[in-house]
């Protein structure tokens, strides 16, 4: 596969600085959204892949990576609002939006409100079921570790010690490189660049957003890592029945990184939304 030329940027929005990844040419826009605890860096095999295509942007989202970390809330609507921004920053006026877990739900949230933005979506791995109602707890009371990295002994004291630690932790090896994508060193030690605020905000101010489905008016992909760890049965045929034009699809794999777990059939269906859009 051919390497696509990548410029990392810094785009300076009201709020924050939003690094990110962009390929800089094409006639059409890729807009990509990592996961929880993730960076822009998952999707460099998926620049290389359609780059030559689309011009393709992926983002640090806020609280991740070498983006501003405030003190918020987390919530769908503060980290789309973000992406708007960008966009208009890069003065880009619509994009295919593909978000991978919480990167879906973000995604799920700017096709619902901000639909002239968004010509296609694809939600990957992530349901939108939650608590039904938003946790009114206050800011000061969030607690101060995030949920998966909750008593990793940090800043590790050498990258020896966060290697070791890291693929102990993880659950498989894309979960390690996902997790060591993230690892900085300073002069402390090594630490995970993500915010443990940001990751516990999201957690717990996240809420259901299945009353969106029914607004997306363009074409969605949904795509389920086998099984049902993150995306239920029950999920997945409710989120399909919500939505008016739906290509869905369940991976042979059971690894939640469903874009880097088996690219081989993930670029077949992935080629068939941007068929199906294409045609449309």
């Amino acid at each position: 596969m051919e390497t696509i030329k990548i410029y990392r940027k810094v785009a300076k929005l009201k709020k924050i600085d939003m690094f990110y990844f962009d390929t800089q040419c094409g006639d059409k826009t890729i807009l990509c959204l990592h996961g929880m605890y993730g960076r822009a860096e998952t999707w460099v095999d998926f620049m290389n892949r359609y780059g030559k295509e689309y011009r393709i942007i992926a983002p640090d989202q806020r609280g991740h990576g070498l983006s501003s970390k405030p003190i918020a809330r987390y919530t769908a609507e503060e980290m789309a609002g973000d992406i708007i921004e960008l966009l208009d920053y890069l003065k880009v006026d619509s994009v295919i939006l593909v978000g991978h877990s919480m990167g879906g739900g973000i995604a799920g949230y700017l096709g619902a409100v901000f639909p002239d933005y968004i010509d296609a979506l694809a939600i990957l791995d992530m349901s939108a079921s939650g608590p039904q109602r938003r946790s009114t707890l206050p800011l000061e009371q969030l607690p101060e570790e995030a949920p998966f990295t909750k008593g990793w002994p940090m800043p590790f004291s050498s990258l020896q010690e966060a290697k070791a630690y890291i693929r102990h932790a993880s659950g498989s090896e894309l979960e390690y490189h996902y997790f060591m994508n993230s690892l900085t060193e300073t002069v402390e030690g090594y630490h995970m660049m993500f915010s443990s605020q940001a990751m516990a905000a999201y957690r717990t101010y996240y809420t259901d957003w299945y009353h969106l489905l029914p607004k997306l008016k363009c074409l969605v992909l949904l795509i389920r890592a086998k099984g049902n760890a993150a995306v239920s049965d029950e999920d997945f045929d409710r989120m399909q029945s919500l939505i008016s034009h739906c290509l869905a699809y369940e991976m042979t794999n059971p690894d939640h990184n469903v874009h880097l777990a088996d690219k081989v059939e993930f670029y077949k269906y992935f080629d068939l939304f941007l068929e199906e859009y294409k045609s449309r």
